[in-house]
């Protein structure tokens, strides 16, 4: 099939969280399987290469009454499988891209002009395929960045060589949607008499996920139970009744990871390699990441990683909270060393970085580094993700693959990929916080700091159990490959540009 993936992010050409390790490592799975997959992403700075070559000049992208006139560049997404790469297309439009973040200055604080940004990708993806003459099977969009190009693909290209295409949309974070006021809705390039086709009006503003979800052909979330939870308010942020609508056209596929990229035996990140029946190196790598972190190095108290967005999605609250926060407790009670990096909201930076003054058995960077990731992987003896909700996740499968026990809360993909270790420690590959309640996150450090120290044997066997788990990106891009062949049957396009989106 030909396959056009659309998204904000590509790693290692641009990333800010997961999004851009699932866009790329699906890419190339799905190249692998013989799909001649492309990808479009804008020219951020810093990504002008002198390989690169230009494929179209100018580009025209009309928007309302507005013309942008673009260039788009290809490269290639980095293969250690293959010579040559996932195809990359780079928009180049200085105005819109050549600035300092992905979607902010900083991690708190986001372009006001976003929708604007990103409707331009979005609406450039037809244009580019009209101009070089390749027609995809499907559009694939990722989050609300790229919702748009469902929208403009069912608005506009009812007619002409891209009618019949079909459009998917992966939902990675529900949370995040994009929201616009109303008035910009000529900006985007949407006639007021088609708003309602769009799907786009939320209240008194636009809601560009909302648009995506309404009129893509079909929807993926990244795990099985991730798509059940958002058709509940609890986990639906306000488009759970939309999510029921479209059930039928609703599916849960969880991410892979890239055993190429995450392998303890061959990591180039990590300064000792170890596997499953050599386990030395993980002892060796656990003193590096103590010492580069300003811990004590010591073999008694047990390593906890995070490696996390600073946000209240991923539980900041309940472990850094002033009056109810469990951190403090988790250091003052368990022998415990805990690290922490990632970069998010500045109150809860502040608070960990505060936190880490006080306490010597806490480690905090606020950034984000590949390097240090993979070490705090490969070193931890435990990784913490105490979320109140986390659609797929991915380091809980790095931790598995590196023997690093991960503790979860049992939501989204932390329970698809996660299963509970037992009070022996002879079941399970990791420990379940049952809850958001900061005490319930303090339980399950507790039992699994207990069973580390009580009883090795079996904390042992836990870790190997571990990294024997396999998430590969084959069997999701196998599964992503049946619901594009869905997306482009004749009878569920008529079906879907038939009904109202709402």
């Amino acid at each position: 099939m030909k396959i056009l993936m659309v998204s904000s992010e590509a790693f290692p050409l641009a990333k800010a969280g997961g999004l851009g390790d699932v866009v790329s490592a699906l890419g190339r799975a799905l190249r692998h399987a013989g799909h001649d997959v492309r990808l479009l992403i804008p020219r951020y700075r810093g990504l002008a290469a002198a390989s690169d070559s230009m494929v179209a000049a100018p580009l025209c992208v009309d928007l309302g009454d507005r013309r942008y006139c673009c260039a788009v560049w290809e490269t290639r997404l980095p293969d250690s499988r293959e010579s040559h790469g996932v195809p990359t297309y780079l928009l180049e439009y200085n105005d819109f891209f050549d600035r300092s973040g992905i979607y902010g200055d900083t991690a708190a604080h986001w372009y006001p002009d976003n929708p604007l940004r990103f409707a331009l990708l979005s609406r450039a993806a037809s244009v580019l395929c009209r101009t070089i003459n390749w027609i995809p099977d499907v559009f694939h969009s990722h989050d609300w960045p790229s919702a748009l190009v469902s929208v403009y693909h069912r608005l506009f290209e009812t007619e002409g060589p891209l009618a019949g295409c079909g459009s998917i949309l992966s939902i990675h974070n529900l949370g995040y949607q994009g929201h616009a006021p109303l008035h910009d809705l000529s900006l985007l390039g949407i006639p007021s008499e088609q708003i309602a086709s769009s799907g786009l009006q939320s209240g008194d503003g636009l809601n560009l996920l909302q648009g995506g979800i309404s009129c893509a052909h079909q929807v993926v979330t990244v795990s099985p139970r991730y798509a059940l939870e958002i058709a509940d308010p609890q986990f639906g942020f306000g488009l759970d009744p939309l999510i029921r609508a479209r059930n039928s056209h609703v599916t849960g596929i969880i991410n892979g990871i890239d055993y190429e990229v995450w392998d303890p035996g061959s990591d180039p990140l990590i300064p000792y390699h170890y596997d499953v029946h050599d386990m030395a190196g993980k002892q060796r790598n656990r003193e590096i990441l103590q010492m580069e972190m300003g811990l004590l190095p010591s073999p008694a108290p047990a390593v906890i990683g995070m490696v996390s967005r600073l946000t209240g999605q991923k539980g900041l609250y309940e472990l850094c909270d002033p009056q109810h926060g469990i951190l403090e407790r988790i250091l003052e009670t368990l022998p415990v060393q805990v690290v922490v990096l990632g970069t998010g909201e500045a109150e809860i930076e502040n608070c960990l970085l505060q936190k880490a003054e006080r306490y010597p058995n806490l480690s905090v960077r606020i950034g984000y580094e590949e390097r240090l990731a993979h070490l705090i992987e490969a070193g931890s003896d435990l990784f913490l993700m105490p979320s109140r909700y986390e659609p797929c996740g991915l380091n809980q499968m790095y931790s598995l693959r590196y023997g690093t026990v991960p503790v979860v809360t049992r939501v989204g993909g932390l329970a698809d990929t996660v299963t509970p270790c037992d009070a022996t420690g002879d079941t399970g590959t990791g420990f379940f916080i049952e809850g958001t309640s900061p005490w319930l996150i303090f339980d399950a450090v507790e039992a699994a700091v207990a069973l580390r120290h009580d009883n090795p044997a079996a904390f042992a066997r836990l870790r190997a159990r571990g990294m024997e788990q396999r998430f590969p990106w084959e069997a999701s891009a196998h599964a992503y490959t049946e619901i594009y062949r869905r997306a482009a049957l004749p009878d569920t396009r008529a079906s879907r540009r038939s009904s109202s989106p709402r």
